[in-house]
């Protein structure tokens, strides 16, 4: 008889005690929830408090906007008639090309000029 009460009362420490780690392992989730939803109310606030000045200038946003997309049409012609005579040909393989040249011309030293040289002595003293 005694045993049996014993046991029962062993039990019953065992299983208040994995309520009672069970019960803390919930209660400091909970307590880490709560401050990130405290910090995140204060970023909510603070987005909130940075909007209120630009509220009033989203109607003139959406106008300007509104604007813009209505033009959008006239542009897209526009380019289009722009880039139907730059497209693209290739060169047949067969062709000949021209020799390479700079894009800029002659290439011409403006360190000989600074100093006063003249590589075809015009202007030298």
């Amino acid at each position: 008889m005694t045993t049996l009460v014993v046991l029962s009362v062993v039990v019953i420490v065992a299983l208040v005690a994995v309520l009672a780690a069970y019960l803390f392992i919930v209660g400091s989730q909970l307590t880490r929830v709560a401050g990130k939803l405290e910090e995140c109310a204060e970023t909510v606030w603070t987005i909130k408090a940075n909007a209120e000045p630009i509220a009033p200038g989203v109607a003139h946003i959406n106008h300007t906007g509104g604007v813009v997309a209505g033009a959008l049409p006239l542009l897209f012609n526009m380019a289009e008639g722009i880039v139907t005579g730059a497209t693209y040909e290739p060169t047949p393989e067969s062709a000949q090309r021209p020799p390479a040249r700079p894009a800029m011309g002659t290439r011409r030293s403006r360190l000989t000029e600074a100093v006063g040289y003249r590589p075809d002595g015009a202007g030298s003293s």
